[in-house]
């Protein structure tokens, strides 16, 4: 699995970088104060503090804002997420402490901090590798980003005044077969091809939105064997 919360993550400008898988800064599991490092390639997140730290309710929100709308201020999430300034500030320090979000140029109005969300290829250890410990978090984790992308899908549906983009919902759901080594392939692919239409916001032609893309492959349950012989004629 791989996750863009700057882009993811998304995002971050929030504009174009859901398209991004661009080099991150590499988490150290090291004890003590977070270390980073600049990295390329896809990072992926095994300590579980950070796993932790991502998968706060409150902190998933604030990504996802960042995600879609672009750098904001303490004071701009909290209002648009029902939340005091302190509690904004707070996870805003404790997703860039590891490296989720950092400082950026705003308005430039006053003495405001402006944050946005750090761009990144950023993936997880394979179920195989993760101790009961991090399944737990991990499955919080995908909890709150599936229900929050069910969220912004089902918003634009009940957009009253739907302008051209409205039909701009490309929808694909297929079965294909699959060895191991090729869906990774299929996967490294799809990566690729986000990467291809990543771009600086200089670069950016005027019209173009942010776009939120997904990815989710899965394979189908095996059949049980002994609802199989049951089923068989006799």
């Amino acid at each position: 699995m791989a996750e863009e919360p700057g882009r993811t993550g998304a995002a971050r400008p929030a504009t174009r970088a859901e398209t991004r898988a661009e080099s991150t800064r590499e988490l150290s599991a090291a004890e003590g104060p977070y270390e980073r490092r600049e990295a390329e390639g896809p990072q992926e997140l095994t300590d579980l503090r950070v796993l932790k730290a991502l998968a706060q309710p409150r902190r998933q929100q604030m990504l996802q804002h960042l995600t879609v709308h672009g750098p904001a201020t303490s004071a701009t999430l909290a209002r648009a997420l029902g939340l005091n300034t302190g509690a904004t500030s707070y996870h805003l320090r404790e997703l860039a402490r590891y490296g989720f979000v950092e400082e950026t140029r705003g308005s430039g109005h006053g003495r405001e901090r402006w944050w946005r969300a750090v761009p990144g290829d950023r993936r997880f250890p394979p179920r195989s590798r993760q101790s009961p410990e991090m399944r737990l978090v991990m499955d919080e984790l995908n909890r709150l980003s599936y229900a929050g992308d069910l969220e912004l899908f089902a918003r634009l549906q009940r957009d009253p005044s739907p302008d051209e983009w409205a039909d701009a919902l490309p929808h694909s759901r297929g079965t294909i077969r699959l060895t191991l080594p090729e869906l990774h392939a299929f996967f490294e692919e799809y990566i690729a091809l986000l990467n291809r239409y990543k771009r600086s916001d200089a670069d950016t032609p005027d019209g173009a939105r942010t776009v939120l893309t997904r990815f989710l492959a899965f394979p189908a349950p095996t059949a049980d064997p002994d609802n199989r012989k049951e089923s068989e004629p006799s």
